[in-house]
């Protein structure tokens, strides 16, 4: 938060990781190896605490947490060719645009690896912070440097890249490496994880098998994106599959296929399909007539969504504690959020791609319950928190929480007294940044709440 963040390359060791690695010859090895390196911000509370004193208060070193996954697999990653069964997975950058690297994401193991890359399925097996870190650090990313309009007229080695997307299932994939992958233990919370990378001479793949819709819109060249991307959806495509799918430029019409950023694949794909569901169906349903509250702790995160009675609205207010990734020294809380009424919106979030990741979930519950209603989320980041692992945790944790069976509550007082006992936050602080809130507040008599 605030002001710019300078960052310097700290090369070739990293002394005071010898202290906090258990197996002293491991630390000895890693410190000396070109294979790794460290980027730490001017000022950095990981410099001063060194693993040893937990400064930033949370109950693990996020570093260690980095550190520990990759040190399980760099013994893998020694020489310039990486094998393995790609669950598939594939990145598109962003720097230098429109020229961006792009490759698949290959970890060095066979067998069944699907669930490397599907966050929709993460938290119902109960993997952890650490769990994602450990299969994120395992994928190793080719680089290969291509136009985003190569997409309709790719080389051999993009070709092989949208081929893995296309595929039903994992494929077995070899890369050929111009370097050893390198990876970097970011000392900056800013940073989710990632695995190591190099730039690639050379890719294989074989594929087991097509995903059908997937291969039927990658075949129509008069269907425009929006409308693949929907048709995907209808047809169950789970949204990670039709993120990468759009990513790697499989679908819109003939002359005008892209390849999209990964990361600005992500948020279009959440973007679309939930103010389609939005406009198509939810606002064509019957009011909700009573006061609900979800809610779940996910990760170290409490997310409490309230749905009330009205027409569409939709308001997504995240709070980050001191001690957490955007907010590591703060003294007080760091509020971000964005709202829009029943016509929607006309810019771009300024909170990002939490916004549509949430709203998407809201939207699909929505319907399941054939209602429309004023709906609020609410997201409580605390230190057990220990480092952010994507956009994705948003959506599928307000999945989890729309999934369950909510309180039900007749007026509004009621509602929130439950909502906020739910939160270590005090109620007036939500009040203070929330435009729901405060429209509540104009309509109901909530003087508890009008204190301080």
């Amino acid at each position: 938060m605030g002001g710019r963040r300078f960052v310097k390359l700290v090369k070739r060791r990293v002394p005071w990781l010898e202290h906090v690695i258990e197996r002293g010859d491991e630390a000895g090895d890693l410190n000396v190896d070109e294979a790794l390196s460290a980027r730490v911000p001017s000022g950095s509370l990981c410099v001063r605490c060194k693993a040893s004193r937990m400064l930033c208060g949370k109950p693990t070193c996020p570093i260690l947490v980095k550190l520990r996954a990759y040190l399980k697999v760099e013994p893998q990653l020694r020489g310039l060719s990486v094998e393995g069964t790609s669950p598939p997975a594939v990145f598109v950058g962003r720097l230098g645009y429109p020229y961006v690297d792009v490759g698949p994401l290959v970890p060095p193991v066979r067998g069944d690896t699907s669930i490397y890359d599907s966050p929709e399925r993460w938290l119902h097996e109960g993997v952890d912070v650490e769990g994602v870190v450990e299969m994120r650090m395992r994928l190793v990313r080719g680089r290969h440097r291509v136009h985003v309009e190569d997409a309709e007229g790719p080389d051999r080695l993009l070709e092989a890249v949208q081929e893995a997307a296309l595929s039903a299932r994992p494929v077995d994939a070899e890369m050929e490496l111009k370097s050893r992958p390198r990876a970097s233990i970011i000392l900056d919370d800013d940073v989710q994880p990632i695995g190591p990378s190099a730039p690639m001479e050379d890719v294989r793949v074989e594929v087991h098998g097509h995903n059908a819709p997937l291969e039927r819109v990658y075949g129509d060249a008069d269907l425009k994106a929006e409308e693949a991307i929907m048709e995907l959806y209808r047809r169950g495509v789970p949204i990670t599959q039709i993120q990468r799918a759009l990513s790697v430029g499989l679908m819109g019409v003939r002359g005008r296929r892209r390849l999209v950023p990964t990361r600005w694949s992500i948020t279009a794909v959440d973007s679309i399909v939930s103010r389609r569901l939005i406009e198509d169906e939810v606002k064509h349903m019957e009011e909700l007539s009573e006061y609900r509250v979800y809610s779940v702790n996910v990760m170290g995160n409490e997310f409490v969504v309230l749905m009330l009675p009205g027409k569409w609205s939709y308001e997504s207010i995240e709070a980050w504690c001191p001690g957490t990734a955007w907010n590591p020294e703060g003294g007080s809380v760091a509020f971000c959020g964005d709202w829009e009424g029943y016509h929607g919106r006309t810019s771009y979030a300024s909170m990002g791609g939490c916004y549509y990741a949430a709203r998407l979930a809201v939207a699909e519950a929505l319907i399941r319950e054939r209602r429309q209603a004023q709906v609020l989320v609410l997201r409580e980041a605390r230190p057990s928190y220990i480092m952010p692992v994507g956009v994705w945790i948003v959506r599928e944790a307000v999945r989890e929480a729309l999934r369950r069976r909510p309180k039900a509550f007749n007026t509004a007082e009621e509602a929130l007294s439950y909502a906020f006992s739910r939160m270590l936050i005090k109620p007036e602080e939500w009040f203070k940044v929330s435009w729901t809130l405060d429209q509540l507040r104009r309509q109901e008599r909530l003087t508890k709440y009008l204190r301080g």
